[in-house]
């Protein structure tokens, strides 16, 4: 049987540890690392959204969107690490920004300092995007903003942050190429009126701007007689609109958050006011709103970002999933975006092969979705962080429908202009 040495085994032991060849060490300290990797479980993603206050049922509909995207990941084993050699499931840690902005950047950054993720998808709302933006930079974590498309987000020069929805000047400027494209038709005469009406905050300037931008461009077609800013969250929009029935104009087009467009329209309704075209913004087709609404939200057009009756087959198999992942139908584009976005993630971190999140950052500039749900079917980061996708846009029909009607390459219905007098 051998016998131990005396004495304090740490003492008489040390000096040897430093003979070891620094070889044997480098290899030690490499098992150590891998051993602490090899530990890894989960892949842990934050997702920080507004579930409760004014912006929650979109946020809601966002986080569904996300939850279903990561449920089908998990559901094929995770997502692939080479660093480990094995897949590990998605972990999704959730907070609830209540709507609120300075909440928002809070639990944003709270998650990125004790949470342990590789990553933070949110900010629905370009108000909550703005506040959320400045966490990613801080500290060095990737952020993919579902729902905020305001511009001025990622005009600040940061390398940490990312955006599912194109710009919403883009929205403004494919809204006024849909109105021009009625008047190439006859459906529209040119030289018409147009009121805007947007909301004070960046989203707003930059739908304003947008199709100012082509009206501009496109001389003959259209006048701006009304440019208005108002308040979001007012209860009662009757001076506003008292503006714009003093700016006899021939269309209205407002930027609205889904809860001002739901409050606004029967406001406008009880004016008795008559335009040729109506919209507000990217809202108009959510099925809530039309239930409230009835037959006032008919005819009305929106931009969006996705639209269910996009030819794609991927976009209808993620609609029928939807349905039995939530137990009730797709909303207008909150959710594909939200999903494509977890998607687009997903590929990233199976691209960078770790859990390095500058790694993470660096494939997610470069990743691509090549069946993404989002019209053009290519999801992918520009060079601001913003994606490009182009916009749809959809006319809402009697009976709840909703048809795509611009571009042409995308419709699968034609536009009503001038809107129906009732």
């Amino acid at each position: 049987m051998t016998t131990l040495p005396k004495g304090n085994l740490t003492k008489q032991y040390s000096c040897c540890f430093f003979l070891l060849p620094f070889a044997v060490l480098t290899l030690l300290s490499l098992g150590c690392a891998r051993r602490e990797t090899s530990a890894q479980s989960e892949i842990r993603i934050g997702v920080v959204l507004p579930v409760s206050g004014s912006e929650a049922d979109p946020g809601r509909f966002q986080k569904e969107g996300i939850e279903l995207a990561v449920q089908q990941i998990n559901q094929m084993g995770g997502i692939n690490l080479r660093e480990l050699g094995k897949k590990l499931p998605v972990k999704l840690v959730f907070y609830d920004d209540s709507s609120d902005p300075a909440k928002s950047a809070s639990l944003v950054e709270r998650t990125m300092t004790t949470d342990n993720v590789v990553a933070v998808l949110g900010g629905y709302s370009s108000t909550l995007g703005e506040a959320e933006s400045v966490m990613p930079d801080r500290y060095h974590t990737p952020w993919i903003a579902t729902g905020a498309g305001a511009t001025s987000i990622f005009s600040h020069g940061y390398r940490w942050i990312f955006g599912a929805l194109s710009p919403v000047e883009l929205l403004g400027s494919t809204a006024a190429q849909f109105l021009g494209s009625l008047v190439d038709q006859g459906k529209l005469r040119k030289d018409l009126k147009v009121a805007l009406a947007v909301e004070n905050t960046d989203h707003g300037e930059d739908y304003a701007n947008g199709i100012q931008q082509w009206i501009k461009a496109n001389p003959g077609y259209f006048e701006v007689v009304l440019n208005e800013k108002f308040a979001a969250g007012l209860p009662d929009f009757s001076a506003l609109l008292q503006k714009v029935k003093d700016s006899h104009a021939d269309i209205f087009l407002a930027d609205a958050h889904l809860q001002d467009y739901v409050a606004m329209e029967p406001q406008y309704v009880r004016t008795g006011m008559y335009h040729q075209m109506i919209s507000y913004g990217a809202r108009g087709p959510e099925r809530e709103a039309r239930k409230v609404l009835g037959k006032d939200a008919d005819y009305l057009f929106a931009g969006n970002w996705w639209s269910e009756n996009l030819p794609y087959p991927q976009s209808a198999n993620f609609v029928q999933a939807y349905i039995a992942f939530t137990g009730h139908t797709t909303d207008s584009w909150y959710a594909a975006v939200a999903y494509d976005a977890t998607r687009a993630l997903a590929v990233a971190i199976e691209n960078a092969g770790s859990l390095d999140k500058t790694a993470i950052r660096d494939a997610l500039r470069i990743v691509t979705l090549k069946d993404s749900l989002l019209p053009g079917q290519v999801f992918h980061f520009g060079p601001t962080g913003q994606v490009l996708t182009p916009f749809v846009i959809v006319q809402n029909q009697p009976f709840g429908e909703a048809d795509i009607v611009f571009p042409p390459d995308a419709a699968n219905g034609k536009a009503t202009a001038p809107k129906p007098r009732k």
